[in-house]
């Protein structure tokens, strides 16, 4: 019995521990036609912090960060605990502690607020939050983010807007004719900004370079559902950047994860395919490489740490195959 504590003494002191580790995750990405001014292009992808503090002002998170020579930086997502938080504080200490803030950019996850404020009695605009990350160096993407390089382009763009049919989206949106709220026709009009600079993605150029963002992973099946589906244009992704799952958040030894929080699995998520967690997979000619992030969550109650799954940052770079 003394041992059997002492056991879950030590468990719980390394647990503790080992959910304030940040370790680097490097990986080379090959892309087909990459050009040569773009072999070694670099991105680091930060996701998931949910508000965690790593040291004060995030002094420790930003040494590993700081320490990265990077061309882009990327958040995918949920920097915030609750769509309802206010504690903004852990991600704008992280963004004001930055040394390179040339090319960095934000797509927002479901713990993170609303990107606008829609409301008949408000002006259509962005949030506090998203002000307060602009003003601080973060862009929201919300179409497309285009980089230029000798001989090619990186185009970032969100996953979600880029997979609709732009064109049968505007002729939609004329079809409803010039709304009388004013915050409405704003936000009409804004939809329809984002989807005419999305088109530009319908006819790449061969060497361009096209990097999607988005919180959740897209699994194989959903693939499959975008692709049959009449109604979406599914892009020919060159790499598509994700995170949510939390690398599975509690792993054990042999099974790996025991659940990611994904809908579109038959069992809800519970013991998912081991090459569908984390780290680099391709389906469909479609590379996806999902971060295990920073922080937990209470997907699953009572469990609100990590457990065997150190918090991580990652080092992506794309390689020219061959």
């Amino acid at each position: 019995m003394v041992g059997v504590l002492l056991l879950f003494v030590v468990l719980i002191v390394y647990t503790i521990w080992d959910n304030h580790r940040i370790i680097v995750v490097e990986q080379e990405i090959e892309i087909e036609q990459l050009p040569e001014s773009l072999d070694g292009f670099t991105i680091l992808q930060v996701t998931d912090l949910h508000e965690r503090s790593f040291g004060e002002n995030q002094k420790r998170l930003l040494e590993k960060v700081n320490s990265v020579d990077y061309d882009a930086i990327v958040f995918t997502g949920d920097m915030l605990d609750s769509n309802q938080s206010t504690n903004y504080d852990p991600f704008y200490q992280l963004i004001e502690g930055l040394h390179n803030r040339d090319n960095a950019l934000y797509v927002a996850g479901n713990a993170d607020p609303t990107n606008y404020r829609l409301h008949p009695s408000h002006p259509y605009e962005k949030s506090e939050f998203i002000k307060g990350m602009e003003q601080r160096g973060v862009n929201l993407l919300e179409s497309v983010y285009t980089l230029e390089g000798q001989g090619g382009k990186v185009h970032f763009f969100d996953f979600e807007l880029a997979i609709l049919d732009s064109q049968r989206e505007l002729e939609e949106i004329a079809l409803k004719g010039e709304p009388k709220n004013e915050v409405y026709r704003a936000y009409l009009n804004h939809r329809k900004q984002l989807l005419t600079e999305i088109s530009v993605l319908d006819q790449p150029k061969r060497e361009d370079v096209l990097l999607a963002l988005n919180h959740y992973p897209v699994v194989d099946a959903r693939i499959d559902f975008l692709h049959e589906h009449p109604h979406y244009n599914m892009k020919n992704l060159d790499l598509l950047l994700a995170g949510h799952y939390h690398g599975g958040q509690i792993r054990v030894p042999f099974l790996g994860a025991l659940f990611v929080p994904e809908p579109w699995y038959q069992r809800g998520g519970i013991l998912p395919p081991r090459d569908r967690v984390k780290g680099l997979w391709e389906y469909r000619g479609i590379k996806q490489y999902v971060s295990t992030g920073l922080g937990s969550s209470d997907a699953i109650p009572l469990l609100r740490f990590r457990f065997l799954n150190r918090p991580e940052i990652n080092v992506l770079t794309l390689k020219k195959k061959g």
